[in-house]
């Protein structure tokens, strides 16, 4: 040990030095009297319980401020501590006013460092510890939640894709366009730090990001329009709009206006508090016959989910120039 750290050594038994390390270290000091439940506590303690300076307390008057749902377990746990070997530490809520705040409560059981009858502890204020581990468990809880969804939903499009392509190739290509249709709307939504609101994108972005490699694809570019209203569509429904849009893109692209180079595309919007319309013009692609034969399981998917979640309805009208689909949502359902 070095000459300076043995002459620094002493100071720090110094009571000034250690009341200043503790008050660093945000400990405050209670002892308790095991026979009569008396309970002493310097002036930081009583702050922080919300007790004015100086009053005789006990243990059952400090429980008046403990949270009703934790009162038991301290009370409990306190109770047992001359029957735990060694240091014990519980942390519980308590209320002052409104205001809620975690402490926790440290010392030794099994009667280590008990004199004349009175044990000796610590209150420290965990509220911003806890509140971080809450916000991280609420958050992994949404981030669950959300990769469960998809799963889910990853599961289904497998299905559906296997039942509507011929072979693998095939099958490949369109499941990975949708899922990374998915994964664009994800984007959009997914959370932030501190983040209080539900999650929700807007109407437009949705439908520009979701439609802009299909933009790149013509002889120019803007030859997709999007002018809707500003309108955020909420987590849920954004996932669907997702597949929507990208059934009836690729849908334009295999057939209609997004075929050709020349081909384009308008979407447009009017809202009003029965329903939400979306209208889909396309022009300047081949001539449009209206589809004969069964149903395909891209559009099945769509129409499931327009009538299902989206408590809608979609129409194709097969003009000549140009196919034209008028989707219609419930203005509650395109907000959840």
């Amino acid at each position: 040990m070095t000459t300076t750290a043995v002459s620094l050594k002493p100071l720090l038994w110094e009571p000034k030095n250690l009341v200043r390390a503790i008050e660093a270290a945000g400990v405050t000091l209670w002892s308790w009297n095991v026979d009569t439940d008396a309970l002493a506590m310097d002036d930081h303690a009583y702050d922080l319980w919300g007790i004015p300076r100086g009053i005789d307390v006990s243990f059952e008057d400090l429980s008046a401020h403990i949270h009703p749902a934790d009162r038991d377990r301290v009370r409990a746990a306190f109770s047992a501590t001359r029957q735990i070997v060694g240091a014990y530490e519980i942390d519980f809520r308590i209320m002052i006013g409104d205001e809620l705040r975690w402490i926790s409560a440290r010392g030794q059981g099994d009667d280590a460092g008990i004199v004349q009858r009175i044990m000796f502890g610590i209150f420290i204020d965990v509220t911003g510890r806890k509140q971080a581990e809450e916000g991280r468990e609420l958050l992994a809880g949404e981030m669950s939640h959300r990769v469960k969804n998809l799963l889910a939903i990853a599961a289904g499009l497998t299905a559906i894709t296997s039942r509507s392509t011929k072979t693998t190739d095939e099958m490949a290509r369109e499941l990975t366009l949708r899922l990374t249709a998915l994964g664009r709307a994800h984007d959009l939504v997914r959370p932030v730090p501190g983040q209080t609101e539900k999650a929700s994108a807007l109407l437009g972005d949705l439908l520009t990001v979701l439609l802009a490699p299909y933009d790149d694809l013509g002889a120019f570019s803007g030859r997709i329009r999007v002018s809707v209203p500003r309108m955020s569509v909420g987590e849920a429904t954004t996932t669907i709009l997702a597949l929507i849009v990208h059934e009836l893109a690729t849908n334009s692209l295999k057939y209609g206006a997004l075929s050709v180079d020349t081909g384009t595309l308008d979407i447009s919007c009017s809202p009003n508090d029965e329903v939400v319309t979306v209208i889909w013009t396309e022009s300047g692609g081949p001539k449009v016959k209206a589809p004969s034969g069964v149903v395909g399981y891209g559009s099945k998917l769509v129409e499931r989910s327009v009538t299902g979640h989206l408590r809608g309805s979609i129409d194709y009208q097969w003009a000549e120039d140009g196919v034209i689909v008028t989707l219609k949502i419930d203005p509650a359902r395109l907000a959840s």
